[in-house]
């Protein structure tokens, strides 16, 4: 027979053990929820008043010029400014798509060229938690500038078609180029994982390309 109504209730009234497990196990609930609501915020927090002005600052560094000089940016040290006027993008971006490395909110892959150089430079970036920097990279249009302030100086690439989406697994559009082009990547739709949005753009500017 199914117990009458309340008898649950009734139980823990008797039982104070029950009664301290239910208020643990509710407690437990809630707090995880409350986690997972703020853990974006957090992230956001720590990359926009933490890792960022951290990077800036050593980004406009002596070091910073030497080490991008010599082409052994180590991963997680800041290789660039990225930024996209029209839509307020504005991030430094570090060597690296590590985890950790992607704290900063964007990452460098570290097998292609440098900013300005003969190739396909590829970048990849959030679009939530961490800064969410490439949060409406899907509203670049054709003719967008995309500025990459380096230690070494400014390159200046044009989007040349429309954001597109591939598969999680398509690594085609990281392949190299003999065009100075420029390749920035995050997940697709916002919060999965299922694609991939690409946006392409070649170098107009700055370089021995362009």
């Amino acid at each position: 027979m199914r117990p009458p109504a309340g008898g649950w209730v009734t139980r823990a009234r008797s039982r104070p053990w029950l009664r301290r497990s239910l208020v643990g196990a509710n407690l437990c609930l809630a707090l995880v929820g409350a986690g997972l609501v703020a853990y974006p915020f957090a992230t956001d927090a720590f990359a926009d008043r933490w890792v960022q002005p951290r990077a800036a600052a050593r980004l406009a560094s002596p070091a910073a010029a030497a080490a991008y000089r010599s082409g052994r940016v180590a991963v997680a040290s800041p290789l660039t400014r990225l930024r996209i006027r029209r839509l307020g993008i504005d991030v430094v971006v570090v060597q690296g798509v590590t985890a950790s490395a992607l704290r900063a909110g964007a990452g460098h892959y570290p097998n292609t060229p440098l900013p300005g150089e003969a190739g396909n430079v590829a970048i990849a970036g959030h679009r939530v938690t961490y800064g969410r920097p490439f949060r409406h990279l899907d509203r670049v249009v054709r003719g967008d500038l995309v500025e990459l302030a380096t230690p070494v100086g400014t390159f200046v690439y044009k989007v040349t078609v429309a954001p597109f989406v591939v598969a999680p697994g398509d690594l085609s559009v990281l392949r190299q180029d003999p065009r100075s082009v420029l390749t920035l990547t995050t997940c697709n739709p916002v919060h999965s994982a299922r694609e991939r949005l690409v946006v392409q753009a070649v170098l107009v500017s700055g370089g021995a390309g362009a």
